[in-house]
């Protein structure tokens, strides 16, 4: 190989490196294994050693913190750790104490625990006879990176308890946080307090953590062996007593209007503390409560983030897009003088939709006011009608599709009676090319089919190139192609690869979930999943044209059934499908095949008596049994409430179905 050549595939290296780091250190979100990253280091390494005249200032050799150690294992959490709700005004903490009351049936009195939500990272410490054994961080909240030997490196975290009351095996919850002293002495080398928590703790060598001054406090459990705590406020003065630092803010508040009028106060000391934080975080008291609240498919039923209100700043629109989603929506973004918001440079914001930009009446070069809260996208609040242009002239939204040039429509929505706000573009298939593109996007992401590496402007690139026009394309690469591709090497390519060839193993409802079917959401893709067993069945029912079938299942409704209906009535979409089934291995959803419900059907009718219709259901769901919305034969058993259907309970006698009182129900599950 020639000295030029050498050099090429030198700097090919580093290029690679260094999109790796950026990933790794910067994102906390690294696109290949670690055992792969230091292999690509090692090769330069012995390059460097080979060719003297191989030099780069962004070699590992001249870089400090990365050096090479053992894996990152992983470790599943014994309790999930999920992420929380957000509430971000007065209405949003009275849906959130509604939403309780439906689930419970009935209305109580609701005590607080109120701890303030720190921007850093969370982490789960597992203690088994008073020794630390484990740390892990949250990862997706299932499970975690085990980084036992960096949170010890935490001088907040102690390693041994003693004391006579702490449990024999607990999974303490915190948070790793940096001060805003500490991180002023590192903000060169990160871009926010919260980023350096995450790189620190993600160093492979702990003397490399040791250097970063990082805290912990603890606010919660996961595991509990024997748990005789009975409010999440005792819980966090034993954890006080057991060696944990914890907030000096936390504190219990009776009602929401009580949460408001502290949120409120808490928002304008907050610049007084230490610390970043970006919210309050508000929890059912009543531990026993907690329990019987229980979760949803991403987060607590009793808990909720509070978020603070959002940093704002004037500016001008430049442009407006419309972007097309993969549902056909048109969405309207402002392409605005980029400014500072919240030590963010902003330069898009969402003007959510046509009816938006008609009522605050938004205009090419308006200086507008926008606003950042949180994660959430930024957005127009108003415009400045002071500082408009004499000539500027209103907006007029496109009535084709600006991707494909079909019609553009708004549905009219039968519940409401009303038409929607948000105006959508009418083609179904892929010949859309934005709403193609969107869908392959959805197709890999990371709830869908999970394909590490070909994120979205990987997808946007492999389109330019016609190398994807649909999912099935995604098995079909042309990998010596992608190899000759600018930042692409043999390690990447068959990081890649080997990613999409996991993907070929896919369980059913990920992968209804997958083909973007609009109205199918996670949930509602599991419940088709559930009923239909198996893509064989599943296809069957669309072949049969027999998609009436599901309306059977609890939880689907006319809206999905018509979604799925039009879906497959597009001939590309199926033919889509059906190949996209030859080419993986599709598995059944594995259901929980202990309860004492299992292979048993159950419906209710009637109210029900200190419980309502979500926990009943939950109850069913939790002990393998399933719950349908019709009286049929494939029904087991009725269950009658108070007041019930007087027609339901005679098509079930007629049907020769069982007939429950709640009572008897319960007597099942003991």
């Amino acid at each position: 190989m020639k000295d030029s050549e050498i050099s090429k595939y030198y700097k090919r290296k580093i290029n690679e490196l260094k999109n790796h780091n950026k990933y790794y250190f910067e994102y906390s979100s690294p696109k290949i294994s670690d055992k792969e990253y230091d292999q690509l280091k090692n090769e330069i390494f012995n390059l460097e050693k080979k060719y003297s005249y191989l030099k780069s200032t962004s070699s590992p050799s001249n870089s400090l913190g990365y050096t090479p150690s053992k894996n990152f294992v992983k470790s599943k959490h014994r309790v999930k750790m999920l992420s929380l709700a957000n509430a971000f005004d007065f209405k949003d903490l009275e849906n959130f104490e509604k939403k309780i009351f439906n689930y419970l049936n009935k209305k109580i009195e609701l005590e607080y625990s109120v701890e303030p939500k720190i921007d850093g990272i969370s982490a789960s410490l597992t203690y088994k006879n008073g020794l630390l054994v484990m740390g892990a961080s949250r990862g997706d909240g299932t499970t975690g990176e085990v980084i036992t030997e960096n949170l010890k490196t935490i001088k907040d975290i102690p390693q041994k308890i003693t004391n006579k009351d702490f449990p024999n095996d607990i999974d303490i919850r915190g948070e790793v946080f940096i001060e805003k002293h500490d991180f002023n002495k590192l903000k060169n080398d990160f871009a926010n307090p919260r980023n350096a928590a995450s790189g620190s703790l993600r160093q492979k060598n702990p003397l490399e953590t040791k250097k970063i001054p990082l805290n912990f406090v603890a606010y919660a459990y996961g595991y509990f062996d024997i748990d005789k705590i009975n409010r999440q406020s005792d819980f966090l003065i034993s954890l006080k007593k057991w060696g944990f630092k914890t907030n000096e803010h936390n504190k219990v508040l009776k009602s929401i209007k009580d949460l408001e009028s502290f949120h409120k106060k808490f928002e304008n000391d907050r610049f007084d503390l230490k610390y970043d934080v970006d919210g309050l975080v508000y929890k059912i008291n009543n531990l026993d409560l907690q329990n019987r609240l229980g979760f949803t498919a991403n987060s607590p039923r009793w808990a909720i983030a509070h978020k603070f209100s959002a940093d704002s700043a004037y500016s001008i629109i430049k442009d407006i897009n419309i972007q097309v989603g993969r549902t056909g929506a048109l969405t309207p973004v402002a392409r605005i003088k980029p400014v500072n918001i919240g030590g963010v440079v902003v330069s898009n914001a969402t003007l959510h939709n046509e009816d938006e930009i008609i009522r605050k009446d938004i205009r090419l070069g308006d200086t507008v006011k926008v606003e950042r809260a949180g994660d959430v996208i930024p957005h127009v609040v108003l415009v400045d009608l002071k500082k408009r242009e004499k000539k500027s002239k209103k907006f007029i939204f496109p009535n084709n599709c600006p991707s494909c040039g079909s019609k553009t429509i708004k549905e009219f929505n039968k519940t409401t009676k009303k038409y929607d706000s948000v105006r959508r573009c009418t083609n179904e298939g892929y010949d859309c090319e934005k709403i193609a593109i969107e869908k392959i996007k959805h197709f890999i992401s990371k709830d869908a089919m999970n394909i590490d590496g070909l994120g979205k402007k990987v997808v946007e690139n492999f389109w330019d190139l016609n190398l994807v026009r649909f999912p099935q394309d995604i098995y079909n690469l042309d990998y010596n192609k992608i190899s000759n591709l600018e930042g692409w090497g043999d390690l990447s390519v068959s990081n890649l690869k080997y990613s999409i060839d996991q993907s070929k193993k896919v369980s059913l409802d990920k992968f209804l979930y997958a083909i973007g079917i609009r109205h199918i959401g996670i949930e509602n893709a599991k419940l088709l999943a559930e009923h239909a067993k198996s893509i064989k069945n599943f296809l069957s029912f669309v072949n049969k044209n027999n998609l009436n079938e599901f309306i059977n299942i609890d939880g689907i409704g006319d809206t999905q059934i018509n979604s799925l209906k039009k879906f497959f009535e597009n001939k590309s979409n199926y033919k889509i499908v059906d190949k996209l089934s030859s080419l993986l291995n599709i598995s059944d959803l594995k259901l929980n095949k202990d309860g004492k419900l299992l292979n048993n059907t159950f419906m209710f009718t009637g109210k029900l008596s200190n419980m309502s219709r979500a926990e009943a259901k939950s109850l069913i769901e939790e002990n393998s049994g399933s719950v349908v919305s019709s009286v049929n034969k494939k029904l087991k058993y009725l269950i009658i409430g108070e007041k019930p259907t007087n027609r339901k309970v005679q098509e079930a006698k007629e049907l020769g179905i069982k007939i429950l009182s709640q009572k008897e129900w319960l007597k099942l599950l003991n």
